[in-house]
């Protein structure tokens, strides 16, 4: 598949009067490929969040054939933006036939949203002990709740060294990531804040399964022949200097849970921290 070119819309006017239960109005959305788009919507006046966490939002459903009644279609959706964001991003892949995202994905600038203002999760830095090095292991939209964290200042105040992989199968479903990190180069808020050339702590290492791109493979599949940690230049992961936070399909969070606990972490949660965490409310 070729990338296709992002399409953003224009900033929304003045928000509409909620008309949904815990209604938010669309202010953007951009669709990065056919398969992945990302919106943002205005923010709870009370809503308090840590970087990382999620929230469910949705729509409403159709109405019952029988009974002409709606009910609320929600899902969980990691909150892309940090905590100190005056609005809402969030970053979603495109299921035609999905019960939410197929109505999800033609939502405009303007539109309303269910948000339910509990968040919750497990990809937060309370729930990891203090280290050196914190590595980010994200698959398709999973990216999301990274999204955060990376424009999370304790994440820099925290680790001396940031790793973000993010495995996808085309080139494509990497640009939103890509673009994100670029431009924390060029962002004045988080260079004043946190300081001047922050992002110097980042190592990305994205890679792709299906169409050809610079670094080809599973991350497992790099990290087990050590071709990983060679491109990046570090040690291999070890439980005195390394914290792993991973948010990606099934498959791949066992897989990688796997290989973690091999390297002597131990999972972490909000009540017992410890070295690396991982995100159980994401499905890709």
């Amino acid at each position: 598949m070729t990338e296709m070119s992002t399409v953003t819309e224009a900033a929304a006017p003045a928000p509409k009067v909620p008309t949904l239960p815990d209604a938010q109005t669309v202010t953007e959305v951009k669709h990065w490929t056919d398969r992945l788009f990302s919106f943002r919507c205005t923010r709870p006046a009370a809503l308090r969040f840590r970087s990382g966490e999620f929230v469910m939002i949705g729509l409403m459903g159709d109405p019952d054939p029988k009974t002409g009644k709606q009910k609320p279609l929600l899902r969980a959706y990691s909150i892309a933006s940090p905590s100190w964001d005056e609005e809402l991003e969030f970053y979603s892949i495109k299921v035609q036939d999905g019960p939410l995202t197929s109505k999800l994905q033609h939502i405009k600038v303007g539109d309303e949203i269910i948000l339910r203002p509990k968040p919750v999760g497990t990809l937060v830095h309370d729930a990891l002990l203090p280290g050196k090095r914190i590595w980010f292991f994200a698959t398709g939209t999973g990216f999301a709740p990274f999204a955060s964290l990376l424009r999370e200042p304790q994440t820099y105040q925290d680790y001396d060294e940031v790793i973000i992989t993010h495995t996808c199968r085309e080139v494509g479903e990497l640009q939103y990531g890509r673009e994100l990190i670029e431009a924390l180069k060029t962002d004045e808020l988080l260079n004043e804040v946190i300081g001047e050339g922050f992002w110097k702590k980042i190592k990305y290492y994205p890679t792709t399964t299906r169409e050809e791109s610079p670094k080809m493979g599973r991350i497992t599949d790099l990290m087990r022949s050590g071709e990983a940690f060679a491109d990046l230049g570090v040690a291999p992961i070890n439980p005195e200097d390394d914290r792993a936070m991973v948010c990606g399909n099934l498959a791949f969070n066992l897989e990688i849970k796997d290989m973690l606990e091999g390297y002597g972490l131990e999972e972490g949660a909000n009540s017992k921290p410890a070295q690396y965490v991982v995100e159980k409310a994401f499905l890709d």
